[in-house]
């Protein structure tokens, strides 16, 4: 497991941008939160392969439920990544598998 942050560096509701290291290589991530609940993704919307963020570490959330790529307008559910609705309506996020272990958010 790899500290990515601590629980409360993400705003209930919102994501946050972290790296991490996979397969050898830092990769950017987004770790969106619901209460207790984090959710990690690959920062690159399916649609072109573009970061979420318009700049960098500002995305845009709505009701602490859905993710909106900056570039599209595409809505991500925060609990499966799944694109409700947008160019890429269908498709979803790439996955990171995260865990919160006493207060801190890890990688697995």
């Amino acid at each position: 497991m790899s500290l990515l942050c601590t629980l409360d560096a993400i705003v209930d509701g919102g994501a946050l941008a972290v790296e991490c290291m996979l397969e050898g290589r830092a990769h950017p991530l987004v770790l969106v939160r619901r209460g207790e609940e984090v959710w990690g993704y690959r920062n690159r919307c399916p649609h072109f392969s573009v970061p979420l963020d318009f700049r960098p570490g500002e995305f845009s959330t709505y009701r602490g439920q859905v993710l909106m790529c900056a570039h599209h307008s595409a809505l991500f559910r925060f609990e499966d990544g799944h694109c409700i609705e947008g160019p890429c309506a269908g498709s979803r996020l790439e996955a990171v598998p995260v865990r919160v272990v006493q207060g801190a958010v890890v990688l697995l």
